[in-house]
């Protein structure tokens, strides 16, 4: 079982190495994912899909009613029915994947019940992790995951690395290496 949370500056490709590091993995993987909203260049939101289903909603905005976190309103309807569903759904997987835990994410009580559920869980996880949050569930994941902090200079070579890690203690991986 591996367990590995890829953290460090904003905007500096947490969430691009850990959807590169998808590319590269021999198991089954299920779980969110996000993706900023742009017009016209400017990040204006993010978007959350559920990995295995393709169900997209949204995360957060700037327009919208629900709790705020920074200049966002985090979406809790489609955080608890896209994301939460799709983290309890990868526990059907080889390895879960959750990108981000966060300030946002934090505002549900759901998304920190099924974030839980997993980590109490004999399965592999890979995470994308605020580099600041102080939140209980952010400290039980930096004491317990192998943590990865993704930097300008190492972002290029860090999905294969930590693919490769995650492969070796892939049960698919390991019952048809001769194939790969």
């Amino acid at each position: 079982m591996e367990r590995i949370a890829i953290t460090g500056s904003p905007g500096v490709g947490k969430s691009t190495v850990c959807r590169n590091v998808l590319k590269y993995l021999a198991c089954t993987y299920g779980g969110m994912v996000s993706v900023d909203i742009r017009v016209k260049g400017e990040r204006v939101g993010f978007e959350i899909k559920d990995i295995a289903t393709g169900k997209r909603g949204i995360l957060a905005h700037r327009e919208g009613s629900g709790p705020r976190v920074g200049i966002y309103h985090v979406n809790i309807k489609d955080l608890n029915s896209i994301g939460v569903a799709a983290i309890k759904n990868a526990l059907n997987s080889e390895l879960v994947v959750i990108d981000e835990i966060a300030p946002m994410e934090f505002k549900s009580p759901e998304f920190i019940k099924a974030v839980e559920e997993a980590l109490d869980s004999d399965k592999s996880m890979l995470v994308v992790l605020h580099q600041r949050s102080s939140h209980p569930l952010a400290e039980r994941i930096r004491r317990e995951f192998q943590v990865y902090t993704v930097t300008r200079e190492n972002r290029d070579n860090l999905a294969l690395e930590i693919a490769d890690k995650i492969n070796k203690s892939c049960r698919y991986f390991k019952n048809h290496s001769h194939q790969i």
